[in-house]
């Protein structure tokens, strides 16, 4: 009777489903430990894969690294944004949207944006998926403020200014350098915006 075990070889998917569970692992392993970790072998490892299996499906790292980011923040975008109900009072609702953003359960996300910023200025793929996703973000924050302020409060200028709040504060936050209170802070420069 032979006894030598064999290396269990991964379970044969179809090539969309095996695609989709590359992409998953890539974008568990980017929430838990950044951009930068992301490697062919780091990602095959993480799926349980060759590392040729994930090349084969994702050839270019660039790319692959740039629909990973577009995956982690367009499902925060959806989330926050879809949740958003104008209702009442503008400064009320902008300010449980920024909470929200600020909330620190939300560092998978910030790191994920602080990383790309850096590394989309040499990643041309990730750079200009950057740019598409901050594009969307202050259109859909520009939204928000247009139909919540009628017409009293200019929702470009005050998208960007409240945008730039939000990053910076979410920066800050990465390095435990923040004010004890960022809801505080949040209010005053909301009402600074707005004002």
């Amino acid at each position: 009777m032979n006894t030598t075990s064999r290396a269990q070889r991964p379970r044969r998917l179809p090539p969309e489903e095996r695609e989709r569970t590359i992409v998953e692992g890539a974008v568990a392993l980017a929430r838990e430990q950044g951009l930068e970790a992301l490697t062919v072998r780091a990602v095959a490892a993480r799926v349980g894969v060759t590392p040729a299996l994930v090349a084969h499906y994702r050839p270019v790292m660039d790319e692959f690294v740039a629909d990973v980011f577009g995956e982690i923040v367009a499902a925060e975008r959806d989330e926050v944004l879809g949740d958003v109900e104008v209702t009442g009072d503008l400064r009320e609702n902008l300010q449980r949207l920024i909470e929200t953003l600020l909330d620190d359960s939300r560092d998978d996300a910030a790191i994920v944006w602080a990383q790309s910023w850096s590394l989309g200025a040499r990643n041309e793929a990730l750079g200009r998926r950057v740019r598409a996703e901050m594009d969307l973000w202050q259109s859909g924050l520009e939204d928000v403020i247009r139909r919540a302020s009628h017409g009293t409060v200019d929702p470009e200028p005050a998208a960007w200014l409240l945008l730039a709040l939000v990053d910076g504060m979410s920066a800050h936050s990465l390095v435990k350098w923040a004010p004890r209170d960022r809801s505080e802070l949040a209010r005053r420069t909301l009402s600074a915006v707005l004002a």
